[in-house]
């Protein structure tokens, strides 16, 4: 039976944009990582639903991915913002995100990779096709503004194997400890300059 996506679409799309929403990987060794994305499509593709996301090869997440082949993608509720915006900001590589912001992991309902309890909609991801993106085929103005250095997003095409709502609720509440400065070396497009993908 296919997930009905109409359901969850607007909302999914709307958070996408703004603040971003949260893909969640497992590696082979158990371990998992969590980033904001910012970037994404949602729709049918070989008559079946599918969620695309686009990871760089330097994200901790695109190694958790190529070992999995799966992810789950959350959406956040009103109130997340501030930790939406710091899982977007600092690597799984060194920091514990989901202990620094508080997040808790949920069993999924098919997939090894866990959702987010406070997060309001998930999706559980089985990647079928990816597409390493050919640089001869970028336009020059996109170059310049996203790709200063030559590290091109892989795009997964994942089956969207369940999209559900846990949650009645619609407000959270997230604090976070101090943060420290950060020196990011290059920035999203101007609609999700806040989101720096790790």
């Amino acid at each position: 039976m296919k997930p009905k996506l109409e359901k969850f679409a607007v909302e999914t799309l709307n958070k996408l944009e703004d603040p971003g929403l949260l893909l969640l990987s497992t590696n082979k060794a158990g371990k998992n990582n969590v980033m904001t994305i910012g970037w994404g499509l949602i729709g049918i593709f070989w008559r079946t639903p599918m969620f695309m996301v686009a990871v760089r090869p330097s994200r901790y997440t695109h190694d958790f991915i190529e070992e999995s082949n799966e992810f789950t993608v959350n959406v956040p509720k009103h109130g997340m913002e501030e930790a939406v915006e710091y899982c977007g900001t600092v690597s799984g590589r060194t920091h514990d995100k989901f202990k620094e912001c508080q997040l808790t992991l949920t069993k999924s309902k098919h997939l090894k990779t866990p959702t987010i309890k406070e997060c309001t909609i998930h999706y559980e991801c089985q990647v079928v096709h990816k597409l390493k993106i050919n640089p001869k085929q970028v336009p020059t103005n996109i170059k310049k503004e996203l790709y200063p250095k030559p590290n091109y997003h892989t795009l997964y095409y994942a089956k969207i194997l369940t999209v559900y709502n846990q949650l009645k609720s619609t407000q959270a509440s997230v604090r976070l400890p101090p943060r420290k400065k950060f020196t990011i070396q290059s920035r999203p497009p101007a609609n999700n300059k806040h989101i720096r993908q790790k």
